[in-house]
């Protein structure tokens, strides 16, 4: 029993904090309802089993990803969440990105998720015969590995720049540029022209439907007599203009005070904040 002991502790501690993750991940099946899996124990499990969870969406070739303000339904402590994700960002575990739906929206993608998107665009553009294709192992190389802000400046992409990101292993030029923003990879901010948001491909059909969903549920509730609903009852509620399902929208919507639980003997109360 003894040595027992002593191989087990002798595990890193990286490899006994992924087994806890993934046994705390298989016990929390999609089977469960939202009132029974609310909340986890810390940041990297909630994303682990929010990932799993994610919804099935016909038509677009999505991995999945989380809400930052679906973290904070889901973690008990805010600072907790930030500082956790803070570290697993700059172990490059995953990437955080700002999304155009609202001013504090971010969503969390897996590296590895991403990496995965962004070879799937690169595989149809190669089906189109689209030429400057490397110019995306470079920005994976080069500038994801290296640039771990949601932001990057023009500057620090193209060649020609003391700062250039790209300038190492050849010449990038706009329309470079060009190819990545078209791909779905950058968005050019609106307030400043010469700044680029790092973005999800595919994800704009999801993001309209993510808005849509919102605006639903609050209509739903509001027009209730107490403005409010069991979650037992409000998780089985198909959306009609949302292809994410209920149980994400309500952990946004938790997360980000629009919605409150309210614990009662009968279980838990999905209500209306007031403003």
């Amino acid at each position: 029993m003894k040595n027992d002991t002593n191989s087990d502790s002798s595990k890193p501690k990286k490899r006994r904090r992924d087994e806890e993750i993934e046994a705390e991940s298989s016990s929390s099946d999609r089977t469960l309802s939202l009132e029974e899996n609310l909340t986890f124990s810390d940041t990297l499990v909630a994303l682990r089993i929010m990932r799993a969870q994610f919804p099935h969406i016909d038509k677009v070739s999505i991995r999945p990803f989380i809400l930052q303000s679906q973290l904070y339904s889901s973690v008990n402590d805010r600072t907790q969440v930030d500082r956790e994700l803070e570290s697993l960002r700059r172990e490059r575990v995953l990437r955080v990105f700002k999304l155009n739906t609202g001013q504090d929206d971010h969503a969390i993608m897996f590296l590895d998720d991403y990496l995965n998107q962004i070879e799937c665009v690169v595989k149809r553009m190669e089906e189109k015969k689209q030429v400057n294709l490397e110019v995306f192992e470079w920005f994976q190389t080069h500038v994801l590995d290296s640039k771990l802000e949601p932001s990057v400046g023009h500057e620090e992409l193209v060649s020609g720049s003391d700062c250039s990101l790209l300038s190492i292993v050849g010449k990038v030029k706009d329309e470079h540029i060009s190819l990545l923003i078209n791909a779905g990879i950058l968005t050019r901010q609106l307030i400043d022209p010469d700044m680029y948001w790092f973005a999800i491909p595919n994800i704009g059909s999801v993001l309209k439907g993510l808005s849509q969903g919102r605006k639903e549920i609050i209509s739903f509730l509001n027009r209730r007599k107490y403005k409010e609903m069991m979650l037992a009852l409000l998780e089985k509620k198909h959306l009609r203009f949302s292809p994410l399902d209920m149980r994400f929208h309500l952990r946004d919507l938790i997360g980000s005070g629009h919605l409150k639980t309210i614990h009662t003997p009968t279980g838990l109360v999905v209500q209306i904040s007031k403003d």
